[in-house]
């Protein structure tokens, strides 16, 4: 067997070891509880994103839901980025693909992310299709074509991002425009059509929910003009993300990367890597951009790394992404032996013993369980209990704009004259819940030095909360644009079927 695959395997293995380790004893996040519900009522669309995840970890849930079997795929997923690596660069002849796929397997994010989210499937399919494009783009395969469509549309029906893979296929098909390549992208949108189409018809019968969080609500104050430090945050975070010997280097040989550009079999993979991060670029001029928005595209820039560097540079490369790969297990590792209460400091502390000592807390509650409903004041924290109580945690109040599936599980009206319990993480104003009840207590627990407040709500007067609350909810969340079509709204119909969700 030669050396690079020794290499390439040892990395792989060992990668997966640690893993599958810190999958099973890293606590369930917020936004891993968050589709893990999404997973128990599966449907054809959830508020904020598109189904995919959902529709995963509901086909999981089917076998348990143990932290690592939920996170299973994650764990698994650096594994088909690295061997479609090294198929790829096998395929094009070039020097050591075991090697350029070894730098795809040590790369930081897939060494230590094992966190169950709506990227996983997107950069799944997202790969996938970047593969089979590249396939067409260099056979001029029509079924190549179609292939890379059907697996677009799979990776939209994962998060809205991967029209960003999409805008990267038409950058190839503009330039020198030739009408096979116009061809090859007309049956890629047809195949992936089905799935828009899916995504729509939820959407016009769901007040457009994804429509709205994506394009209006999520955006609510995060666009503050052009700024210079946000420019450096994208960069810093690719330089993170590449690791800086790999940066250096596509900056080094840039002249060897406009020479790839020149070559027609490899400028499809230059769309498919660059593309996309130049519009994250400019997007960072008026806004933050989220590490794990460009976890799709990153195997591809590193693949580009993989070609313009020769043999001797590689293995300096894949010795530097194996110092830096261990000097994340030993981070995470001496973290993970600390006691929760080494961050008792910090201004995140109450949220980290909310999820690291979920159980603590929910022994606490035992006693008001008979007599109340849960709920929490924020979708987090909810979705955290629930998962670790195996009993659904409501969102009381007006919540934020993310994360609002709660709005299509919980049907408020139904609770009318019940008794409430809101758990919060700071200390309540009275008049945020007393017009709300027949009568209203206050309690506190205390939970590792963290301290929780307990709103207890006697007599819910659902009329009340509908107008003072709900109206709020509507007339910031689901005020549709009239330029959309709709076909139903489960918010307006459920509790205002006298009045429009509309701008």
């Amino acid at each position: 067997m030669p050396d690079s695959r020794r290499v390439f395997l040892a990395a792989v293995a060992a990668t997966l070891a640690f893993r599958l380790w810190l999958a099973a004893v890293t606590p369930i996040t917020g936004d891993e509880a968050y589709f893990i519900q999404w997973g128990r009522i599966p449907d054809w669309g959830f508020y904020d994103h598109p189904p995919m995840i959902g529709w995963w970890l509901a086909a999981l849930l089917r076998l348990g839901d143990a932290e690592w079997l939920l996170r299973l795929p994650v764990v698994l997923l650096p594994l088909l980025l690295a061997f479609g690596s090294a198929w790829l660069l096998a395929a094009w002849r070039a020097e050591r693909p075991w090697l350029g796929a070894t730098l795809v397997a040590l790369a930081p994010a897939n060494v230590w992310n094992v966190f169950i989210t709506t990227d996983t499937p997107l950069v799944f399919f997202s790969f996938l299709s970047g593969l089979a494009f590249l396939r067409a783009a260099r056979d001029d395969s029509l079924p190549w074509y179609a292939a890379a469509g059907l697996l677009l549309g799979l990776a939209f029906l994962s998060k809205y991002f991967a029209v960003l893979l999409g805008f990267a296929y038409l950058c190839h098909a503009l330039w020198r425009p030739s009408r096979r390549k116009a061809l090859g992208l007309a049956v890629l949108a047809a195949a992936a059509l089905p799935a828009v189409a899916l995504n729509l018809w939820w959407n016009w019968g769901h007040c457009w929910a994804n429509v709205m969080f994506n394009l209006y609500n999520r955006h609510e104050g995060n666009y503050s003009g052009l700024s210079w430090t946000t420019p450096l945050l994208y960069a810093g975070m690719l330089l993170y993300l590449l690791t800086p010997p790999a940066a250096l280097l596509l900056w080094r040989r840039r002249a060897r990367l406009r020479a790839l550009w020149l070559e027609p079999r490899r400028r499809a993979l230059a769309c498919i890597a660059l593309a996309p991060l130049a519009v994250f670029g400019l997007l960072s001029l008026v806004k933050t951009i989220g590490l794990h928005w460009v976890l799709s595209f990153l195997p591809f820039v590193l693949l580009i790394v993989a070609q313009l560097a020769d043999t001797a540079v590689l293995r300096r490369l894949v010795r530097f992404f194996a110092g830096f790969a261990l000097v994340h297990v030993i981070a995470v590792v001496v973290v993970a032996q600390l006691p929760v209460e080494t961050w008792n400091r910090t201004r995140l502390y109450d949220g980290i013993v909310l999820t690291v000592k979920s159980r603590e807390l929910l022994e606490a509650l035992q006693p008001y369980a008979a007599e109340f409903e849960f709920a929490a004041d924020g979708y987090s924290p909810a979705v955290t209990l629930s998962y670790n109580a195996r009993r659904y945690f409501f969102v009381f109040g007006e919540g934020s704009s993310h994360a609002r599936h709660d709005d299509i599980l919980t049907d408020v009206r139904t609770l009318e004259g019940r008794n409430i319990l809101v758990l919060r993480k700071s200390a309540p104003d009275p008049s945020q819940y007393q017009p709300y009840f027949r009568s209203v207590e206050q309690r506190d627990l205390v939970i590792r030095g963290a301290r929780y407040y307990l709103v207890l709500g006697h007599g819910f007067d659902f009329a009340r909360y509908r107008e003072q609350v709900l109206e709020k909810v509507r007339s910031r969340y689901y005020a549709v644009p009239s330029w959309l079509p709709m076909g139903g709204c489960y918010f307006c119909e459920r509790y205002f079927p006298e009045r429009r969700c509309r701008r």
